[in-house]
């Protein structure tokens, strides 16, 4: 043993241990010191990016309830303008056909009028065509003694024909 002790790579490898223990204490500290450090922000990140998992999830199912809803305001709205779409292509064929009523007892009242003044203006050139031929009729066949009898005739009567 005693040479052992003289023996400086005994001494150099005592002394390197030594040295290896020391620092090794003074590090361990330091080391699991950062160690634990970064295990910590390893955790703090592992629990925000739950967090944020967790209201990622949250915001999508609270956007999914909206596009829900909106999809179902949107089929209510396209519902409701059907509805009155029908109702005014109702409303608008019922006012066509009135009108088109309304036109055809027009045209109707007119053709009547037209056939009534036709008729009349017929009858007074009938009336006239008699009159006149009636005129040219007697002016041909009676002589002055007749036309005479004739017009006091008809003075004679003129009183009782105005009662």
């Amino acid at each position: 043993m005693e040479q052992l002790l003289h023996d400086t790579n005994f001494w150099v490898l005592i002394s390197f241990t030594l040295f290896v223990v020391l620092v090794f204490k003074a590090a361990k500290t330091a080391i699991l010191g950062k160690l634990d450090g970064r295990i910590a922000q390893i955790r703090t990140d592992i629990e925000t990016a739950e967090n944020l998992r967790v209201e990622a999830q949250e915001l999508l199912a609270q956007y999914q309830r909206k596009q829900r809803d909106a999809q179902n305001e949107a089929e209510t709205i396209i519902a409701n303008a059907r509805n009155h779409a029908t109702e005014i292509r109702k409303t608008a064929e019922a006012e066509l056909n009135e009108m088109i009523d309304r036109k055809e007892k027009q045209l109707a009242d007119r053709l009547k009028r037209m056939e009534d003044s036709a008729k009349a203006e017929i009858r007074a050139y009938a009336s006239e065509l008699a009159v006149k031929a009636t005129a040219e009729i007697i002016a041909n066949r009676l002589d002055d003694a007749g036309n005479a009898r004739l017009i006091d005739q008809a003075i004679k009567t003129l009183p009782s024909n105005m009662n």
